[in-house]
């Protein structure tokens, strides 16, 4: 029997993401991928990896010692929410809204490349996972499957955007651009700091590099102006061989085999073009403008100065990012570089008026990490690691699993909070969260 202040399962908001947990409860049973808490989730996937860890190290490794990835972590826990009692968030909404387009949460699943090292269905089941969720997905330029294909898993009704490693060649960019519009992806997220490859001493300790054995750009070998190059037909429905060997593919190559050589080649000339170490400039973000006629996003940015910049060359939005600390060693904590940026008056003010939108990512792994983003001035966030560690563990229901858990903490946080909504907390920093001293622990 229920007290006075207590509410059936039945009397919940159906849409509530905070349904997850009771229903967890009453089903008692442990989830797939083995636990919700951050750190043993990172535990379990390397465990289902352990036959093939370099893949492991390769998507969740970092640049150089790792300590841009330890200091995005390390920022998000110097601040604090704030509780208020007393007030009714019984009824609770993640629901958002961003260039125009309600979205049932704020959360995104992030740009994440050569998914398909990590499971056999790769982007399929993450897009599959994401469309079926109800949350908005990103697609990779560096894929081990087609955007076509991806956009066919993830639904009519899914909502996707299309990240972008931007092309030397004009040509392949105009390509690419068309085929994501053509499969409905609305909005470009260009990434900017991936120009050249990060110094990884993991990958380079074991020469690991799927993209020169051909896994990871299947973008490029579905991709009529990209393979007409090489005289190839394309190759839409493409699947690289999982789990990727390198050792196998090597041999190969010793061998002389002719279709492991090809896969090499093609592979460095897609490097060539998406990692090319040819420099953009902001001059040049005038082509993606006068070329993408829906939201067009910056990712990569990390200065006030760039993001006052990306506003003046017209783009709608930025993701403030440092790669999840895989590009640069020692770079500033993304956390911080958001409270930078969303502290100037310039920002703040564009994006009160709607003319620019905020996004940020690298170190989100909790509920609790979602809320204090948004009260720092983010509008979204994307998610990597934790769903890249479902997929490894249980393909899309792992993927589910991770998306629903962080969703249910989310909104349950933002209720035990005092708050109801996303506007509720949204941008405003001295309400919701505190700075804690140097030295806390």
């Amino acid at each position: 029997m229920h007290s006075s202040n207590e509410s059936s399962e039945s009397e919940q908001p159906k849409s509530a993401w905070s349904s997850y947990e009771l229903a967890i409860y009453k089903a008692g049973v442990s989830p797939s991928i083995r636990s919700y808490d951050a750190d043993k989730l990172a535990q379990a996937a390397r465990e289902a990896t352990k036959d093939y860890h370099a893949a492991y190290m390769y998507t969740f490794g970092s640049a150089g010692s790792g300590a841009t990835d330890h200091a995005n972590r390390k920022a998000l826990q110097r601040w604090r929410i704030i509780p208020r009692m007393l007030r009714d968030a019984s009824e609770r909404t993640l629901e958002t809204t961003l260039f125009g387009v309600k979205y049932r949460c704020p959360v995104f699943v992030a740009p994440v490349g050569v998914q398909g090292i990590l499971h056999s269905e790769g982007e399929l089941a993450t897009a599959r996972a994401a469309g079926k969720v109800g949350v908005p997905f990103i697609m990779s330029t560096a894929s081990t499957r087609s955007p076509e294909a991806v956009a066919e898993a993830n639904g009519p009704g899914g909502h996707r955007w299309y990240q972008l490693y931007w092309p030397r060649s004009p040509d392949l960019t105009l390509s690419l651009l068309g085929r994501a519009k053509a499969a409905g992806f609305t909005a470009l997220v260009i990434t900017l700091d991936t120009m050249l490859l990060g110094w990884r001493p993991h990958d380079l300790d074991t020469a690991y590099l799927p993209f020169g054995a051909g896994v990871g750009i299947q973008v490029g070998t579905s991709d009529p102006v990209f393979m007409a190059r090489h005289n190839l037909p394309v190759r839409p429905d493409e699947r690289p061989a999982f789990p990727f060997d390198p050792q196998a593919h090597r041999k190969k190559m010793e061998e002389g085999d002719e279709i492991a050589k090809q896969a090499t080649a093609l592979g460095l000339a897609w490097l060539a073009e998406t990692n090319s170490g040819i420099f953009k400039t902001w001059d040049d973000v005038a082509f993606l403008r006068q070329n993408w006629e829906g939201p067009l996003v910056l990712k990569g940015i990390q200065s006030v100065e760039d993001a006052l910049k990306a506003m003046e060359v017209g783009v709608d939005g930025i993701v403030v990012s440092n790669h999840g600390g895989r590009q640069i060693d020692g770079a500033i904590p993304s956390f911080l570089a958001l409270e930078q940026i969303t502290g100037n008056a310039t920002v703040r003010g564009a994006q009160a008026e709607g003319k620019f939108t905020v996004l940020f990512d690298s170190g989100i792994r909790t509920g609790s990490d979602v809320i204090k983003a948004l009260a720092m001035g983010a509008q979204g966030v994307l998610l990597g690691r934790p769903f890249m560690y479902g997929l490894a563990i249980n393909g899309q229901q792992g993927v589910e699993e991770v998306l629903r858990g962080i969703l249910a903490d989310t909104e349950i946080t933002l209720g035990l909070s005092g708050y109801k909504s996303v506007a509720d907390i949204q941008g405003k920093r001295e309400q919701v969260i505190t700075k804690m001293e140097p030295g806390f622990d």
